[in-house]
């Protein structure tokens, strides 16, 4: 007889009778196709797979379904009742609470099973109820204020106020269009089939800049296209992994064709009709891409000036732009840039600098209320490439070292190859599976003998090991050593004098999507569909990897599950198209999290030595700073030092490390601001007047004033086992500064309690981004500076678990305010990333000021409670 079970699922029944065993999270997305569920870690520890089992939160991953028999489910596909939004998807989009999205589902769920539990929940227990899901993004305070927000409003209201229809989806119009034959960015401008791909109208191209020395790197500049029905669809190379910068291109875009945010659209990292772009990292999306696109959107307001001025008979100079239309013409007539270019096939390259909206004209960028639309993400609907599944798409499998550094010596694949239904590839050192559904693949796996040839046991004392294995590299791996003034000499002679050293650990990305990837071979061409911050260096790589012209490789990025830094690589990629190029199959490859624990690079060890001296006046004389290994990034000081000496030394790393958020900035603004603590204490100085009267940085001089303004620096001394911490720093082009309070009781427990920043970044494009990306990388940096760290054995990874990483849940969360200065003067720069580096030194400081221990290792406090490592040998100090 055969087992059966009877389940509902958003109010359908059903009885799957096969793979009982299974979880439920597998039954959803592959028999139902209800993908709002998200494979997140596994190990029911990231909550992304949140579902409600009659009326409760539950783990689909670890339930089975022969547990469910008679169970009523309700996944986020199904919350919204009769096409109207349930009061906390409103509240989620109302309030911003998303940034890539991919843990929302799970966290608006969790909400709604708790107003109906509790109707009137505090906020205690809203966080006690969001607190089994991960949001790695760090909208925790948000996801908070919009379940409060939907219990303050009645239901019925809500309903009321909550058509979909008032939502618009997303914009994802990059696979509206046709492959060209080559990829634009490598065919000259004139050879590109403009109006095939687009249709009719305008297109306006702003030409890549020639790389200044030491720059990132080249852009493709930018360009976008005018359609008879007045839309424009403006192209950058950047990408859009959670941060959002497609709203600031699509306000920077209308500000200077002067018409409606609604009528832009953006494409972003299509390798195939989108600029080349190094990659998007560095905070580097509003100098570069913004900057570009801004201009591409000026000229071609002129173009369009232009053009009604010929129709017109009139001189261009008495005509402006005006809500989509040309003013200005006779008796006042006005005409729409969609009549302008009606039946137009025009092509323009700007070989000027056009015309510029100044600041005080703005209308749209600066000001509030532009938001991304995120119903697609509280409804379960935005597809992420790990939801990409089609008719005939084989899920490939990769045989992995057990250690990394390994070598393959041999690979017996028979077992395996006598499978029903698997593919085997072996290539050399690469060897992998592809099956019909990734379980399958995965026991693939365990049916192929292989000897490896292992490296030895990594060493025991890391910081040791980069002391005494340099590397000289070359391009932006080389060393630097910088200097000015006599070093020696202004330390020797100084009153007062600090020496010390500071490390910080490797950490781990852990976005909430694992690496994934789809690649596809037809015709001759492959395509890849990929979560990458680099798809023109993923293009390449993949290219040289299989040995094929890159003309032939096209590489597409959907919506992605966060990136951190750490989606550069394109291993992924890699390995989905070997399986494709291979089988003449599609093949998608999806890392588990333990591949991505061992396989993803980590973000640098740190070893950093500082000497630094004062002189009698209480201005530093003399700095001397070393980082190994971490990087030079955020290695010059913004304070007044007439003699100084800074070193960055490469060292051979025993794990893989590369890109990480904010990276080697973090480190060095942590060993720093530490140092510069001491050295006020040292002589008795308020830590807050020490830095105003060194900084020689007015912009951080005004963002520190403003912060200390907003945290009452002066107003009144902490309460006995508080303490308060400042940290200042200027990084990618912004400024911050980061106020902390702390609580050690008498078990010398720590408890962040409030942290204050305020954040200068040149003009501001669109507030709400800013302030998300300001919030969600201090939360991020919360769990770097206090517990974050890989745990090695032997030197390698001890647990390739979540289980065995804590990250930033919502207890973990102080009260954090923003203090957000706007200067429209000042060209646009990021703000991903250094609002992250003065988080940790202000904690440091502000757990010394509690405690009297300095801690001089991230993370501070891994255990939870204040444990100081050293007697203080690590240092010296001299009074004279």
């Amino acid at each position: 007889m055969i087992a059966m079970v009877a389940i509902s699922v958003n109010g359908i029944n059903h009885e799957p009778q096969e793979g009982l065993d299974r979880n439920l999270l597998g039954y959803l997305r592959n028999d139902l196709e209800l993908l709002g569920a998200k494979p997140g870690c596994g190990e029911g520890e990231c909550g992304a797979c949140t579902v409600l089992v009659d009326g409760e939160p539950t783990l689909a991953c670890q339930v089975r379904l022969r547990e469910l028999d008679g169970a009523a489910i309700t996944t986020i596909e199904g919350l919204a009742q009769a096409d109207k939004l349930h009061p906390v998807q409103l509240a989620v989009i109302d309030e911003g609470a998303a940034q890539c999205g991919y843990c929302t589902p799970g966290m608006v769920l969790r909400g709604a099973a708790l107003l109906v539990k509790n109707p009137q929940p505090d906020e205690t227990e809203i966080k006690g109820a969001l607190e089994p899901s991960i949001c790695r993004c760090g909208c925790h305070p948000r996801l908070v204020d919009a379940v409060a927000r939907a219990a303050a409003v009645p239901t019925d209201v809500a309903s009321q106020d909550g058509d979909a229809e008032e939502h618009r989806t997303a914009h994802d119009v990059q696979y509206r269009f046709a492959r060209p034959q080559r990829p634009w960015d490598l065919t000259e401008p004139e050879e590109r089939e403009w109006f095939s791909i687009f249709g009719d109208g305008l297109v306006v191209a702003w030409p890549p800049a020639k790389p200044s020395p030491g720059s990132w790197g080249r852009g493709g500049g930018a360009w976008l296209h005018i359609n008879p029905t007045g839309a424009v669809t403006a192209f950058s190379g950047k990408v859009d992994v959670g941060q959002d910068n497609t709203t600031a291109f699509r306000l920077i875009v209308a500000e200077e064709l002067s018409m409606g945010f609604d009528q832009i659209e953006i494409v972003l990292g299509d390798t195939d009709i989108c600029p080349y772009d190094i990659g998007t990292f560095g905070s580097r999306s509003m100098p570069d891409a913004g900057e570009a696109l801004r201009r591409a959107a000026a000229g071609a307001r002129t173009e369009l000036i232009k053009l009604a001025a010929n129709r017109w008979n009139l001189d261009s100079h008495v005509l402006s732009a005006d809500n989509g239309e040309v003013v200005g013409g006779p008796d006042g007539s006005r005409i729409a840039f969609s009549e302008l270019v009606a039946g137009l096939t025009k092509f323009v390259i700007l070989d000027e600098e056009p015309e510029l909206t100044p600041p005080p004209r703005w209308k749209l960028v600066g000001r509030r209320g532009y938001m991304p639309s995120r119903l697609d993400i509280v409804t379960g609907s935005r597809k992420y490439i790990s939801d990409y599944q089609w008719p005939g798409m084989l899920h490939g499998a990769v045989l992995r070292p057990p250690v990394v550094g390994s070598s393959l010596l041999h690979a017996d694949t028979s077992a395996a190859e006598k499978l029903d239904g698997i593919e085997v590839v072996s290539d050399g050192g690469f060897v992998g599976v592809a099956a019909g559904d990734p379980i399958k693949a995965r026991k693939a796996l365990t049916a192929i003998s292989a000897t490896w040839e292992e490296p030895s046991a990594g060493p025991e004392d890391l910081a040791l090991h980069l002391r005494t294995h340099p590397l000289f590299g070359q391009g932006w791996e080389r060393a630097l050593d910088e200097r000015a003034g006599n070093v020696e000499q202004a330390i020797s002679s100084a009153s007062t004098i600090l020496e010390a050293s500071y490390t910080t650990a490797y950490i781990a990305h852990v976005p909430l999507e694992t690496r994934a990837a789809v690649a596809q071979w037809e015709d001759g061409k492959l395509t890849i569909w990929v979560g990458t911050q680099v798809p023109f260096g993923v293009r390449s790589r993949v290219a040289h990897e299989l040995g094929i012209n890159e003309a032939n490789v096209s590489v597409l990025v959907p919506p992605t599950g966060s990136g951190f830094g750490g989606k550069h690589a394109g291993e992924v990629a890699v390995e989905a198209a070997r399986l494709a190029h291979s089988l003449k199959r599609a093949v998608k490859v999806h890392w588990s999290r333990e591949e991505e624990f061992r396989w993803g690079y980590l973000r640098p060890m740190a070893v950093i030595d500082i000497r630094a001296s004062v002189d009698a006046r209480g201005s530093l004389s003399g700095w001397d700073f070393l980082n190994i290994n971490s990087g030079s990034a955020g290695i010059f000081p913004p304070y007044s030092v007439p003699n100084f000496r800074l070193r960055y030394q490469p060292a051979d790393s025993p794990l893989p490390q590369g890109s990480y958020r904010a990276l080697a900035a973090t480190a060095n603004t942590f060993a720093r601001e530490c140092h510069i603590d001491e050295l006020a204490n040292m002589i008795d100085a308020d830590p807050l007047d020490f830095r105003l009267a060194n900084l020689r940085d007015q912009r951080l001089v005004e963002v520190t004033r403003k912060a200390a303004q907003r945290f009452g620096w002066n107003v009144a001394a902490p309460e006995s086992g508080h303490g308060f911490g400042l940290a200042v720093g200027l990084e990618k082009g912004g400024r911050v500064a980061t106020f902390a309070e702390v609580s050690v009781d008498n078990s010398d427990n720590v408890k962040v309690l409030r942290l204050v920043t305020a954040y200068e970044c040149g003009a501001v494009v669109n507030r709400d981004t800013v302030v998300n990306q300001i919030q969600g990388g201090m939360i991020m940096a919360l769990g770097g500076a206090l517990f974050e760290q890989v745990q090695l054995e032997n030197g390698r990874i001890a647990s390739p678990k979540l289980a065995g990483y804590r990250v930033p849940r919502f207890s973990d969360v102080p009260e954090i305010e923003i203090e957000l200065l706007d200067r429209p003067d000042i060209d646009s720069a990021g703000a991903g990333e250094a609002p992250m580096i003065a988080v940790a030194p202000a904690i440091a400081n502000a757990i010394s000021a509690a405690s009297g221990i300095r801690l001089r290792s991230l993370p501070l406090i891994p255990s939870g409670r204040v444990t100081p490592t050293s007697d203080g040998s690590d240092e010296v100090t001299e009074n004279k």
